[in-house]
């Protein structure tokens, strides 16, 4: 026996609410984003990112701390070099977070200040209908009728910079005042001066730049990349757009305490636009030079010592310097290297100088060493090689040192070594005499230009105002309800006040009842009787 399966009902059409669901899921999602606390995750995240940033160091601070952090942990920084932590301003990940706070505070700030726009134009609210159930309540006597009784409290609280508005209701006139919206638009101005910081501190990193040069005192930069030993600049900066600004360094000070710290480093320079004779200032580690966004610093200072090199034939380079780079900051003890290649003839070795120098030196056991940072008794110690110093191969190289790999193959070999106080001189095998006839002083110069730092100045004390404002400031709002007393006439005074801010409220409504009640009596003691007599 064989059974006719029954029809299938149609399938439903598809409800009309389905295409919104993208749509929702989006909205739930953005909602959650511009939450307040999602802002606040975020700018612990920030802060929390930023801490590699301070502990590392950074190639836009210092390419050569970045290089001794590779040669000291060389399995260590090939990983955190590939989570951008010697990058971590300019890494993805805290640009990610960077933009997700940015648009988490804008999403979060402007409804609430449209929202608090339209609150501060509206009225006080009505008066609840129980008064006495909330926290601050209480009642006042008082013989005066009703409309008299609460042009008394609507008195004390204008003095007291309340709002207040009347309103007549089935149970008798009623009074709301309202005060404290400074409160909520320092609320308002602080993430709103949290969101101009970021948009200033973006700008400084899109259209800013820095450079790091050493200048010898007597010689002097212009404002170029070509000229810094390092520097870096924002995405939509060109090389046409830098200041076109030059600085001549005249001289360089230091002075030391008892014990041998640093006390400061003064600067005279002289600066102005190429090819003028330039304006003199004196500028120090916490006294840069400030011109239109544009400011210099010393941020260090070092030795150069100087050297006189005469070939056989009579040739020389007099008087020829470069930085030594300090390798103790307590003794200033600097190490560096002197490259002469333009002084031999075509075909012949080129010569190249490494040294040691000591600004109080003192020889122990043949090895020379420094024992104060001030130049009281300068000493330097040389090894000169000779070969190919490879400079036109088209590899960089420091001009600080010498390339370690060019004397472990042999393409530099030692021909000397000498320890020279000044005036003092060496002669090598092949009849060239090196002489050390002195030192200059060099400051480590940095130019940076950030068109963002008065934006972030004005935004910060805007957020500092906007923070204060916050905590020192509360809203409050007072009611006040007049019905008439049971028996012989009066009226009762319902009070009542709500608080939103920090500290207890019931020590103030206190204070305000007690005002109000010797107004009332004040006011009832002065008041002229009907019949048009004296005053009671």
């Amino acid at each position: 026996m064989s059974t006719i399966a029954p029809p299938r009902p149609p399938a439903p059409a598809p409800s009309p609410s389905a295409p919104r669901r993208g749509a929702g899921l989006l909205l739930r999602w953005w909602r959650r984003l511009t939450a307040m606390r999602t802002a606040i995750v975020l700018l612990f995240l920030l802060a929390l990112a930023a801490v590699p940033g301070s502990l590392l160091p950074q190639r836009s601070l210092s390419q050569n701390n970045v290089n001794q952090y590779f040669t000291e942990y060389p399995t260590l920084a090939p990983v955190l070099d590939r989570l951008y932590l010697f990058d971590v301003f300019s890494s993805p990940w805290f640009a990610a977070v960077y933009l997700l706070l940015f648009v988490s505070l804008i999403g979060c700030v402007l409804p609430r200040g449209l929202e608090h726009f339209r609150a501060m134009r509206a009225a006080p609210p009505a008066a609840p209908r129980n008064l006495l159930r909330l926290p601050d309540a209480g009642e006042l006597g008082t013989p005066l009728p009703a409309e008299q009784a609460l042009d008394v409290v609507e008195e004390e609280l204008r003095v007291r910079r309340f709002r207040v508005v009347r309103r007549e209701t089935a149970r008798g006139p009623e009074l709301s005042a309202e005060k404290g919206y400074l409160k909520e638009t320092g609320n308002l101005l602080f993430h709103l001066s949290l969101v101009a910081l970021l948009l200033g501190l973006a700008g400084g990193k899109l259209w800013g730049y820095e450079g790091s040069i050493l200048v010898t005192e007597g010689q002097g930069f212009c404002n170029s990349f070509q000229q810094y030993d390092t520097y870096s600049s924002g995405p939509l900066v060109d090389s046409g757009d830098l200041s076109p600004l030059c600085v001549d360094l005249d001289d360089f000070r230091a002075e030391y305490e008892e014990n041998l710290t640093a006390a400061s480093f003064t600067a005279d320079i002289r600066y102005g636009g190429p090819g003028e004779e330039g304006r003199r200032t004196t500028i120090g580690v916490n006294e840069p030079l400030r011109l239109d966004g544009d400011r210099v610093y010393v941020t260090g200072h070092g030795f150069s010592p100087t050297f006189t090199v005469t070939r056989p034939d009579g040739t020389s380079l007099e008087d020829v310097s470069v930085p030594f780079l300090p390798s103790d900051q307590s003794t200033m003890a600097s190490q560096g290297a002197l490259k002469v290649p333009d002084l031999q003839a075509d075909g012949e070795d080129q010569l190249a100088i490494e040294g040691f120098f000591a600004p109080t030196g003192l020889v122990q056991g043949g090895i020379l060493t420094s024992v104060d940072p001030r130049p009281l008794a300068p000493q330097v110690a040389i090894v000169a090689y000779s070969g190919y110093l490879g400079l036109d191969s088209g590899i960089p190289q420091s001009v600080y040192s010498l390339d370690a790999s060019q004397i472990d193959r042999g393409s530099l070999t030692e021909v000397g070594a000498a320890n020279l106080a000044v005036g003092e001189s060496t002669t090598l095998p092949d009849g060239t005499t090196i002489a050390f006839t002195g030192f200059r002083e060099f400051a480590a110069f940095q130019f940076s230009h950030d068109p963002g730092q008065v934006w972030v100045l004005v935004s910060s004390i805007a957020l500092l105002t906007g923070l204060l404002g916050m905590l020192l400031l509360r809203r409050e709002r007072v009611f006040a309800r007049a019905e008439p007393a049971p028996g012989d006439g009066g009226t009762v005074l319902t009070l009542a006040s709500l608080t939103r801010g920090s500290g207890e409220n019931g020590p103030r409504f206190a204070a305000l009842t007690d005002d109000l009640g010797a107004a009332l009596t004040k006011r009832h003691g002065t008041r002229a009787p009907e019949t048009g007599g004296p005053p009671a």
